[in-house]
């Protein structure tokens, strides 16, 4: 008899019954496997580059095959179930698929009959894929993306995968035990990392499509990952530096006060935002010349302070719009399978852009580059990229490459493709494009990712710290918050100060050092149409907040010039090797194994661990420092031995930081 095996250049290839599947090498150390039961296996990349054939090690036995790539081997049995195995050079099992049903091998498993790939036929033909494997209970799982949870190791959380307002699914896992997993899938779905079972989810789909890589360390394993999905450009100088936002700038005067006053200071500035509703329809992406009379001299202005401007995008077309009956007309809108077709109603009636269809991306780059590039406007704000359907009924919607419940999760990175796109035509290097979302592979295109509109708390500065490390090892380096969280705060309130002065120590510490949010109390409207529908909120620059306040941002917005030289050769790393600016403790300590228990310290590049105070009235904390290193206070000089926790003041005004080795960094005046 035939085996169930073939050898396919440098793929293997195993048919059974209804299922193909697929494995093949795909970057060093790295496997992709495909299967399905439709006729043929879709040769469509996602989140992956193409990579060049890799010279690999395929063995075809009675009863199983194997592949091998460098670290990494697959073991295939060839019964019915045809379990999957996947092990590193030293022969220690790192995934192995969960089967409860047939005589694996020479052993009885099961009478429970369950397959690891499960899949389930839905109406229409395609299925809803569930795909298991066997869970570990002592490994660690980090990345994923963010999620609005206190948990930065994932294990035994189960999580959406899907975007909403504040939550972005970057389907990436680093593991404890030496292995990186990318669902390479964008339909909406769930992942549970139990104690008991490991099992992803995509409620409609195709195909199964993972990557998975072994590595002797998480820096291994996390550069990897930016081989084969890419890594973000050169970040500019104004990225180093402090940004300044509010919502919302109503007019033109206003922000250039905001400015002038920054200057007058002599406070550091780099990047000023116009914020949303500043056009007269949404879906015209241009400005409302009533508030904004003279766009060009504003960013004349602006330039010569030494300061970029950067405009908010929304994907929203109101259907009073200018645009809204050519793109119409031209497939370039969301579709609803049923109901009306509104899918987000904030001061009017609106359907976002479809992100996926190549026309429509190219249609709204156009548009920006009429109305904002072509006027010096470099820095584009893309908001709502999840999108933000006001239900989130995530089968009612349809794009141009399929169901939101198949491809959903692919909408902020085209998103961010069209601003990357369209900026690379016009010879633009070094792009950068905030983004409310983003999934795998956005960083390829310029995304630095925020948390979206979170609550203005400690315990929401507590999700944000873990947020933002998963953030970059799921593959996305830039990162930011709304310092001071976006909602829910007034700006004379004693306790939100306290809030706000421990985010923007924190913030000094993240990738980008960005003010923002929406204070209390609010303005009014100026207006009754266009650019004076939305009302403002009070005003949120770093001298709104009191004189003590004041002192302490003054202190921490030196420190972060100072240290301009420092961040920058770590952005030069994310762009080279997709090295996270900040990264929990593990990742430069991973034979430390208290490093991995970590969850309230991490490390900003190679040389700082810095100790974010995270609690309210908290005025001294405890902080672990890793072994392998000698450690020194940088408020007080004391010098620690690595491999023991230290408690240590934290007054109002100091964030504690340490400095490894004999690194030398101005902290300091």
């Amino acid at each position: 008899m035939k085996s169930v095996f073939e050898k396919d250049g440098n793929r293997l290839v195993r048919q059974y019954d209804g299922e193909k599947l697929w494995i093949e090498p795909w970057g060093e150390d790295s496997l992709r496997i495909r299967s399905t039961h439709l006729e043929t296996i879709i040769d469509k990349d996602w989140a992956l580059l193409p990579q060049e054939d890799i010279k690999t090690t395929i063995n075809i036995e009675e009863g199983q095959a194997t592949i091998e790539n460098g670290k990494i081997k697959a073991v295939v049995s060839a019964a019915a179930a045809g379990k999957i195995i996947f092990y590193n050079q030293k022969g220690e099992i790192l995934l192995e698929e969960y089967v409860r049903n047939r005589k694996n091998l020479k052993e009885f498993t099961s009478a429970l009959k369950i397959d690891a790939r499960e899949f389930k036929a839905n109406l229409g033909g395609d299925f809803q894929l569930t795909y298991r494997f066997e869970s570990n209970p002592d490994e660690k799982i980090f990345g994923m993306g963010q999620y609005q949870q206190p948990y930065l190791d994932m294990k035994n959380c189960t999580l959406e995968l899907a975007h909403r307002n504040s939550q972005a699914s970057v389907p990436f896992a680093l593991s404890s035990l030496g292995y990186g997993f990318l669902w390479n899938n964008p339909a909406i779905g769930q992942v549970t990392f139990g104690k008991n079972v490991t099992e992803w989810v995509a409620k409609s789909t195709k195909q199964l499509d993972f990557w998975i890589t072994a590595g002797d360390s998480p820096a291994e394993i996390e550069e990897s990952y930016a081989n084969v999905t890419g890594t973000v450009p050169e970040m500019p100088e104004y990225g180093l530096g402090f940004w300044q936002c509010k919502l919302r700038y109503q007019t033109q005067d206003e922000l250039l006060e905001v400015a002038r006053e920054y200057k007058k200071r002599n406070l550091p500035i780099d990047v000023i935002v116009v914020d949303y509703f500043h056009w007269p329809m949404q879906g015209d992406w241009k400005f409302d010349k009533d508030y904004w009379p003279d766009p060009e001299g504003m960013v004349r202005e602006l330039k010569e302070m030494g300061i970029e401007l950067m405009v908010s995008i929304w994907p929203t077309v109101d259907k009073k719009s200018e645009n809204y009956d050519e793109m119409l007309q031209k497939g370039y809108l969301t579709r609803t399978e049923k109901g009306i077709r509104i899918t987000h109603d904030f001061l009017g009636n609106t359907v976002y852009f479809d992100t996926t269809h190549p026309g429509a991306r190219e249609f709204v780059w156009e548009k920006a580059k009429k109305n904002y590039y072509d006027m010096g406007i470099k820095l584009f704000w893309l908001d709502e990229a999840e999108p933000e359907y006001n239900v989130y009924d995530f089968e009612n919607y349809r794009y141009h490459v399929g169901s939101n419940a198949q491809v959903g999760n692919i909408y902020p990175a085209m998103f961010s493709k069209a601003f990357y796109d369209g900026m690379k035509k016009e010879g633009h290097e070094n792009i950068v494009n905030l983004v409310r979302s983003a999934w795998a592979g956005s960083q390829r295109y310029g995304a630095l990712v925020w948390s979206g509109d979170i609550d203005s708390s400690f315990e929401s500065l507590r999700n944000q710290f873990n947020t933002g490390l998963n953030m970059g090892l799921a593959g996305l380096p830039w990162w930011t918050t709304d310092i001071g969280g976006f909602q829910g705060a007034h700006t004379d309130d004693p306790d939100f100060k306290e809030v706000m002065i421990r985010w923007f120590q924190y913030g000094a510490f993240c990738p980008v050092f960005r003010l923002h949010g929406d204070r209390e109390p609010h303005s009014k409207p100026l207006g009754t149409s266009g650019g004076g529908l939305c009302p403002s909120g009070a005003p949120n620059e770093v001298w709104s907040y009191g004189e003590e306040a004041y002192e302490i941002f003054k202190k921490y917005m030196q420190m972060r010039e100072r240290l301009r030289p420092y961040i920058r050769e770590l952005m030069q790393e994310a762009h080279e090797k997709g090295t996270p600016l900040m990264r929990p403790l593990f990742y430069d300590f991973p034979q430390d194994k208290q490093a991995w228990n970590i969850e309230d310290a991490y490390m900003f590049g190679p040389d700082l661990l810095v100790a974010p105070v995270l609690h309210e009235g908290q005025r001294s904390r405890e902080v672990y420092l890793p072994e392998g290193a000698k450690w020194t206070d940088t408020n007080t000089s004391k010098v620690y031995q690595g491999g023991t926790s230290v408690e240590v003041k934290a007054d109002l005004d100091t964030i504690p930081l340490f400095l490894k080795d004999d690194a030398q960094l101005p902290i300091n005046n």
